[in-house]
């Protein structure tokens, strides 16, 4: 009975604090320069924005760039919307999410690209994992 009272608490803390659920990202407004530096970075909001959303426009004074937090449903729905405009030419729109701290800065050569799906990211795992713990902590001990 006492893991499960500690398990209870360790899932409050997670889910109270905050600290499992956010996520920090750069954030610039149609800019010329690729805004990846630390005075571009911004906490984003607990609970309700979970992605960090990129936007690369194509004109015709050049390329601008537009990073900002989103929440998952609003930045998949609009990367989704305008993949059809992102052909890398001019009046071309490319949006992409994801979901782990600055994933909107620049590229890391030996990194897989960044795609729309979203995966288990290492406190939303560690969130999962007490679950199923406890989850079969209660069937094997036949208490509840």
């Amino acid at each position: 009975m006492w893991i499960l009272t500690i398990l209870t608490l360790l899932l409050l803390f997670f889910f109270k604090s905050g600290l499992a659920l956010q996520i920090q990202c750069y954030q610039c407004e149609e800019v010329t320069h690729d805004c990846t530096t630390p005075e571009f970075v911004v906490n984003c909001t607990i609970n309700v924005q979970d992605m960090c959303q990129n936007e690369v426009l194509v004109k015709e004074d050049g390329i601008h760039y537009r990073k900002s937090c989103a929440s998952s449903g609003a930045c998949l729905i609009a990367s989704s919307g305008y993949q059809q405009f992102c052909t890398g030419k001019m009046n071309s729109v490319c949006i992409t999410c994801c979901n782990t701290s600055l994933c909107n800065g620049p590229r890391h050569k030996k990194r897989p690209q960044a795609s729309a799906s979203v995966s288990l990211t290492a406190p939303y795992f560690t969130v999962f994992a007490l679950l199923v713990l406890l989850s079969s902590l209660n069937a094997n001990s036949g208490l509840f």
